[in-house]
């Protein structure tokens, strides 16, 4: 043990955290215990990207995980939290591209092979800082199992999946539209486009009938509003309803493609909606997803205007090479010029943008591979109704899982990107042939892999069980953790994420994943704003732990929401939750300090324990059965507050203050008792704390007699029934209602405890008298009574300030500093707040469904509160009446 007066008179964090961590690690405290008697419980990190340093959310996440994780090991489980991380394909491309832009070089300059290099030092790099920031955090990972989405083994699974898919038809190979990033250069998922109000306009245009002779409505031409002229080219009809008998007469014709010439039907399709716009519409077969289906109904030619770029092609005749946005210009003006233009019709509307790369997303005609997603989804929904479902915590989160799992579209899974897992498809450079399998065809040389690689997501759909060993379903961790216990991530991803893991798990081991997930939010600035580099709000974990320390920010981030909610944060958040780990910290010092020779922590035998030790014995018992109940249920805000209020109410306020009038007297078998009850009560809080706060802990735990070698692996508190003292509870409820309402007396007069005062206190009942008399010292040594009175029998003084609570009235004389107008001011008011809980508690009692749904004893504990506040306000309505009477 420490010399305990090595122990600073404050908490510093820089002081206590460092170096602590790599003694965790070197002593192998995070690995499974290997215990085959051990319930096994399992969680995989959500893998970080490797696309830079972790932010506040990745803390948040990995927080809520460890405390999970080290509830679970105290409490003797076979805990396994598997770390790793994503090559995440786009965004870390993306990423390395624009590092490399500003050296001037595009990963064309250096090739594939090239390039793949500057992208795995990259991923050293970034690797190494996530590692740096985990440990600063403190998370108990089993480094011995990390996984990267790249390993080989993991690599395996996913050809693995693939070729399995594709046999069974679920991965097929079309020409479709897709979202498209120009300067990524991929295909995206329907999940990766965001949504923004851009400004735009309806540009409404002439296409003139190709029968000069002919008119409509007057007219040798017909309207047609677009906001994209710069797709014209690829135009190959014109669109009306069949059942808009306005048009019914156009159906066949032709009219001119403006700028270009080219003659293009007018057909009748039900796509059309007859109440938008003039009810026609131009159908570009390869620029618009819903064109598409139109044009494969009627045969229509798709004509592609745009290069990867989306600088315009050779199809856009003299518009070729320029940017789209700059041809849309070039045609507006020419359009004006050459009398096609009727009018512009400025608008807001919104439009898809990569949410990778930030730009404007293109519609584009393009041969992808897809995962025909209808069987999957639909496996995924009859999972969720049997007792194999997945818990989603909060419950609503399932409706958004299954509301996109009922509308879920092919997922498109291939991207033009070089960083990614290849995909395991070959072509024959002479037949043209497809094969896809695990390996590359015998004849390799006569055959081409597909340039293409998977969707990051692909791979980390599989992550569960992919790093467990599968497809070997021998692997002995597969066997062992596998499904895991509980996925911890935000409600952002439940699309990207959490329903790929779900189904592919379903599909490829015949288990659900994991079985419950815990969604949380976002964190946001103090003004609710979602943290960006655009608003410059941004919070660096790093430098919030340099000044605070780890375990500070691990409390505000779990006390600091309920489950599903976003979170604020603060620096004045942070002051707080330094400031409690300071008082942790003051009262662990206090406690270590007056230990003595103590070896290990036992409790005081029962003959030898006070009403004070009886007492916090009970509410320690009672936390720790309710915080037991909360992690269970992931209401860790909830937890932190009862621990919170017992820390710093229960603990420091009253009972290590109530323990120095035993520690400083001289009765050396109360002082032993109660240095035990102290060590007792301070081991297991620290235990309870240590999920949360595992840094302070270890420190506090190892300068106190123990039991084990690290607070890391001692044994998570139990509640002990012979400990439950609610007689105890009830009396030191009754001593701590005096001790407030006196000091509250001398507060309002301004009367220091310094100033001896009387205190008379007229008892109502015997046990409450009984109570006072039997702790007189401590009444004494809390209010400093100049005379004390307790009894039944004691008179109400004219000139005196009074306050009434359960079981007895208190009376302190103070004849020079009282006005008796303000006194009965004053118990008016208090009258009022008991006149008003009374009301509450009788519109309760007077709710049918309440009496009659509730437990009993709920209702009978507020019949009690009912009761108790009514006799207070009558006692409290006689003081005033007295009073009166005597002015």
């Amino acid at each position: 043990m420490a010399d305990k007066k090595e122990m600073s008179t404050k908490y510093d964090p820089q002081q206590v955290e460092p170096g602590r961590y790599d003694e965790w690690l070197s002593e192998d405290l995070f690995k499974p215990s290997g215990n085959p008697d051990a319930k096994p419980y399992s969680i995989v990190i959500p893998p970080p990207n490797v696309t830079g340093k972790l932010h506040l959310g990745h803390a948040w996440d990995t927080t809520l995980q460890d405390m999970i994780i080290r509830q679970k090991r105290m409490q003797g489980y076979d805990v396994l939290w598997l770390p790793g991380m994503d090559h995440a394909g786009i965004a870390t491309q993306a990423k390395v591209e624009a590092h490399l832009r500003e050296k001037g070089i595009t990963r064309y300059d250096l090739g594939r092979e090239k390039f793949i290099k500057e992208v795995w030092n990259w991923v050293h790099e970034y690797g190494d800082i996530i590692h740096q920031q985990w440990a600063k955090l403190g998370i108990s990972v089993d480094y011995s199992r990390e996984r990267f989405t790249l390993d080989d083994g993991l690599s395996k699974a996913v050809r693995k999946v693939f070729v399995n898919l594709y046999k069974k038809g679920l991965i097929y190979r079309g020409e479709y539209i897709i979202n498209w990033d120009p300067q990524a250069r991929t295909a995206l998922s329907d999940i990766e486009v965001i949504h923004k109000d851009d400004q735009g306009a309806f540009y409404h245009v002439k296409y003139p009938f190709v029968d000069p002779e002919y008119t409509f409505a007057g007219k040798h031409y017909i309207e047609i509003a677009t906001t994209r002229p710069e797709t014209m080219f690829g135009d190959t009809a014109v669109a009306v309803n069949p059942k808009d008998e306005r048009y019914k007469d156009l159906v066949g014709r032709e009219v001119v493609l403006p700028l270009q010439g080219r003659h293009i039907p007018i057909i009748a399709d039900q796509y059309v909606d007859m109440d938008f716009g003039t009810g026609m519409v131009k159908i570009t077969p390869a620029h618009d997803p819903n064109d598409f289906l139109v044009g494969n109904r009627h045969d229509l030619k798709r004509i592609n205007t745009m290069n990867e770029d989306a600088s315009m092609n050779e199809n856009a005749g003299k518009y070729e090479g320029m940017d789209r946005f700059e041809a849309r210009k070039a045609m507006v003006a020419d359009l004006k010029d050459q009398d096609y233009m009727l009018k512009i019709d400025p608008i807001v509307h919104s439009v898809g943008h990569s949410e990778r790369t930030g730009v404007q997303v293109e519609a584009r005609l393009s041969t992808q591979w897809f995962v025909k997603m209808k069987p999957l989804a639909e496996a995924a929904l009859k999972n969720q109704a049997s007792d194999q479902k997945v818990n989603f915590v909060p419950e609503r989160f399932e409706h958004t899982f299954t509301q996109w799992m009922d509308n879920v579209h092919d997922w498109v899974i291939s991207r033009q990107l070089w960083w990614g897992h290849r995909i395991p498809a070959w072509y024959n450079k002479q037949t043209g042939e497809t094969y896809v399998g695990m390996e590359a065809p015998e004849d390799a040389e006569n055959w081409e892999q597909d340039s293409d690689v998977l969707d990051t997501w692909f791979s980390s759909a599989l992550w569960p069980f992919s790093t467990m060993g599968w497809p070997d379903t021998d692997a002995a961790d597969f066997k062992r953790y596998f499904p895991t216990s509980t996925l911890v991530t935000g409600y952002d991803i439940i699309f990207f994420w959490v329903s790929r893991m779900i189904f592919q798990s379903l599909e490829f081991t015949g288990q659900r994943p994991f079985k419950n997930v815990l969604i949380h939010g976002l964190i946001r600035d103090e003004q609710g704003r979602k943290m960006s580099k655009s608003l410059g709000n941004g919070i660096d974990p790093m430098e919030v732990i340099e000044k605070y320390g780890a375990d500070a920010l691990r409390w505000f981030l779990t006390t600091g929401s309920t489950p599903g909610q976003d979170i604020r944060f603060s620096y004045d958040k942070m002051d707080a939750a330094w400031n409690f780990i300071n008082k942790i910290w003051n009262a662990s010092r206090f406690v270590i300090m007056n230990l003595g020779e103590m070896t290990v922590p036992s409790l005081p035998d029962k003959a030898d324990r006070d009403l004070a030790d009886r007492w916090i014995l009970s509410r320690l018992n009672s936390t720790i059965k309710d915080v037991t109940r909360l992690f269970d249920d992931f209401d860790f805000g909830e937890a932190g507050r009862l621990l919170y209020n017992f820390i710093w109410n229960d603990l420091c306020d009253w009972y290590i203050e109530m323990s120095k009038e035993v520690l400083y007297g001289t009765d050396e078998t109360a002082k032993s008792a109660k240095r035990h009850a102290l060590a007792y009560v301070l081991d297991q809080t620290l235990k309870l704390m240590h999920p949360i706060m595992p840094f302070v802990t270890e420190e506090l735990w190892q300068n106190m007699p123990h039991d084990g070698e690290s607070i890391v692996t001692a044994a998570y508190p139990v509640e002990h029934a012979d400990l439950a003292d609610e007689a105890a509870v009830s009396e030191m409820s009754r001593l701590i209602d005096l001790i407030r309402s006196v000091r509250n007396i001398r507060s309002e007069v301004n009367a220091p405890l310094s100033s001896p005062i009387d205190v008379l206190i007229k008892t109502t009942d015997k046990a409450t008298e009984q109570t006072y008399q039997a702790n007189r010292e401590y009444i004494e040594r809390f209010v400093h009574p100049k005379e004390l009175q307790i009894g039944d029998d004691v008179k109400s003084p004219k000139l005196a300030m009074s306050a009434v609570i359960t079981g007895a009235e208190i009376y302190v004389p103070l004849a020079e500093l009282i006005d008796l107008d303000q006194e009965i001011v004053r118990l008016q008011g208090e009258a009022k707040k008991l006149q008003a809980e009374v009301d509450r508690a009788d519109k309760k009692l007077g709710n049918e469904r309440f009496v009659q749904s509730a437990p009993e004893k709920v209702v009978n504990e507020q019949r009690e509160k009912r009761a108790d506040y009514l006799n207070k306000l009558t006692a409290t309505n006689e003081r005033i009446n007295e009073l009166k009477a005597n002015k």
